[in-house]
């Protein structure tokens, strides 16, 4: 008896089995090559390729797409089909990374499995250049709100020598319109281009000496660029931290924060009215923005010139270098002068209101910008003057006007320490 070849006798028989006329259908590819592309805040556009199609067959399959948030499990995420080897996916979260995955129907019967993962992330939305209701409809930051995490649309900036509110942190933003630049004008304000918003909040920790014990927010100022006028809004923060509310009222809040040197401090807060907003931040009868002076800009955060930073981002235009701009002296810097240190601390809490055009330009004959020069400044003539209204406080009646519902001890012994050598 002869031996029979095992494969050819199985091969004889899956041949006897087939029709004269039936031909095997190959197996649906799988999708390849998945990317992204037109991402936006709440969309983007999927694509993938087809190697049947590529391989020049007539494509006549669809593709099943399946999408959800990073880590969602197969079955369980969003399905849409497509004809095309592409497919635009709308009302995604924005800030928030996606992932999805690509399967072809060559027929009911004949599917490929589902293509290796294509990941992406939305963008953040974009900044709201105008007054809302409620802070978090302007998207000035991202995730949750009383984290203060800034769009990254926004540049976030500080001031060599500060305002004093009361003792109060601030965390100060620019946001400019995209494509747009700030505009070197000297040393002081820059031209902001229209649309342009500047926000500063003001809190307070619960410790100074741990930050992971969390904050107090207090209220978000804003500023909006509109047609060449500045306009202005304020946000109250509700108790629960969870949302700011605009209300141009004014009110009191009271708060209390435990020092670096571990005291516990009590101040009634005074959140400004409209009113107020607009008595400091006014320039002959005009609304203007009083501390992104590029003087007060021009120095190091981080390891990094503040005003070399804009220019490297783009944000600033009209300035070759920072060392052509001036600097606002810190008042806290013991390396300076006394003068220095104390017409530095006039200028930031005092000269808006003494100078030209500003709300006390008739009241009082101290002009106290850092330029003016000591015998045009009139601080001099009016020592006594300033000494008594710094160092106590009566509403109406003590500096600064607006703003401040306690003495700032530092800030007084400074200047009373300058008066005093006059």
């Amino acid at each position: 008896m002869k031996k029979f070849n095992l494969l050819a006798v199985l091969v004889l028989l899956l041949v006897s089995c087939q029709k004269d006329d039936e031909t095997i259908v190959p197996q649906c590819e799988i999708p390849v090559n998945l990317s992204v592309n037109d991402i936006t805040f709440n969309g983007a556009t999927l694509t993938w390729q087809d190697n049947t199609a590529n391989n020049g067959s007539t494509n006549t399959a669809t593709f099943k797409i399946e999408y959800g948030v990073s880590g969602f499990v197969l079955g369980s995420g969003t399905t849409l089909t497509s004809t095309v080897i592409s497919l635009n996916v709308i009302n995604l979260l924005p800030n928030t990374a996606y992932d999805f995955y690509v399967q072809k129907i060559c027929s009911s019967n004949n599917t490929s499995v589902f293509s290796d993962v294509g990941t992406f992330t939305t963008l953040s939305p974009p900044v709201v250049t105008e007054f809302r209701s409620t802070l978090s409809e302007m998207n000035l930051f991202q995730g949750s709100l009383n984290n203060l995490h800034p769009s990254p649309y926004a540049f976030e900036y500080d001031l060599n020598t500060r305002l004093f509110t009361d003792y109060a942190h601030k965390q100060r933003l620019i946001v400019l319109p995209e494509g747009t630049a700030l505009a070197s004008n000297g040393d002081g304000l820059p031209n902001f281009p229209d649309n342009t918003i500047i926000a500063k909040t003001f809190y307070y920790n619960v410790d100074d000496r741990d930050l992971s014990l969390g904050k107090t927010i207090i209220e978000t100022r804003v500023l909006i660029k509109k047609n060449g006028v500045w306009e202005s809004g304020d946000y109250k923060w509700n108790a629960s931290q969870t949302e700011a509310t605009l209300d141009g009222a004014g009110g009191t809040v009271a708060v209390a924060w435990i020092d670096n040197s571990g005291t516990t401090n009590n101040v009634n807060y005074q959140i400004p009215s409209n009113t107020d907003c607009f008595t400091c931040h006014q320039t002959s009868g005009s609304m203007t923005p009083i501390g992104p002076k590029l003087r007060t800009l021009n120095f190091e955060v981080n390891g990094i010139n503040q005003l070399q930073r804009l220019k490297d981002m783009q944000l600033l235009t009209g300035l070759s270098s920072p060392s052509d701009v001036t600097v606002l002296p810190d008042w806290q810097d013991t390396s300076a002068t006394l003068e220095e240190r104390a017409r530095a601390y006039f200028d930031i809490q005092c000269a808006h209101c003494h100078s030209a055009g500003g709300f006390c330009e008739i009241e009082s004959t101290l002009r106290l910008s850092y330029e003016t020069s000591l015998d045009d400044s009139k601080i001099v003539q009016r020592k006594n003057s300033i000494s008594t209204r710094i160092n106590t406080y009566n509403s109406g009646f003590s500096m600064p006007y607006i703003g401040t519902t306690i003495i700032h001890t530092e800030g007084v012994a400074l200047i009373q320490a300058y008066l005093d050598t006059l």
